[in-house]
């Protein structure tokens, strides 16, 4: 999987702070699973954020460090357990990502393991629908081959993430491995391609907002 459309920059921070909402920061990790390139610009801003943070920490001359160091491991040799021999390695369980019905590990706590347990719910002709549990912003898509869906932009942020099949909108084609890390300024009308149902992962931390009436009165009971 060699995905072409990435994680955004202020959401690689976000996500590496911490400080990226739950259903956004599941998206995102399911992006980071199967993306080798986002993992290490993710491992370059963990690197620069502990930088920043050792620049804040107070400087201490050798002597207060040596004296902080010696009581440390006077407390340590007083109060340390017997060693214990490290515990055995495993080898890791066989569920490979070449099995075409396992999920990345990111949403096993909210969707299950496997897309063939899944029960999906109509939303609309061509598209059916599960809400996470307990988490009812992150929601799992599968939409019909050649369905084009209503134009619309975003109240705030939203992150897709594609699992199977494909999609085309303004911004290019997004196939599995791909995200569309997307914010208020991006309208745009994706389109699934023919052959098999496009299944996405997608995460709202606000409504979005639909161009045509039909698409807003349908809005409320579908809820997105």
């Amino acid at each position: 999987m060699n995905p072409h459309h990435h994680l955004h920059e202020s959401t690689l921070m976000s996500y590496a702070a911490g400080a990226l909402q739950a259903p956004l920061s599941i998206v995102a990790g399911t992006h980071l699973e199967q993306c080798p390139h986002c993992r290490q610009r993710l491992r370059d801003a963990e690197a620069v954020g502990s930088a920043l943070l050792e620049q804040t920490q107070p400087v201490l001359d050798d002597t207060r460090r040596e004296a902080l160091r010696a009581a440390m491991l006077a407390q340590l040799m007083d109060v340390a357990p017997p060693a214990m021999p490290p515990p055995a390695r495993q080898a890791p369980p066989e569920r490979p990502q070449a099995d075409p019905e396992y999920l990345p590990a990111s949403l096993h706590p909210y969707f299950g393991d496997s897309l063939a347990s899944l029960r999906w719910r109509w939303m609309a002709p061509g598209v059916h629908c599960i809400r996470a549990r307990q988490m009812p912003s992150l929601i799992m898509l599968k939409i019909a081959p050649g369905k084009c869906l209503p134009m619309h932009s975003h109240g705030r942020s939203e992150l897709t993430q594609v699992l199977r099949g494909s999609y085309n909108d303004a911004l290019g084609l997004f196939a599995p491995g791909d995200v569309a890390d997307l914010d208020a300024e991006v309208e745009h009308q994706p389109v699934t391609a023919p052959g098999v149902p496009c299944i996405c992962v997608s995460a709202l931390d606000a409504p979005l907002v639909f161009s045509g009436w039909l698409a807003r009165k349908v809005q409320r009971f579908v809820k997105l």
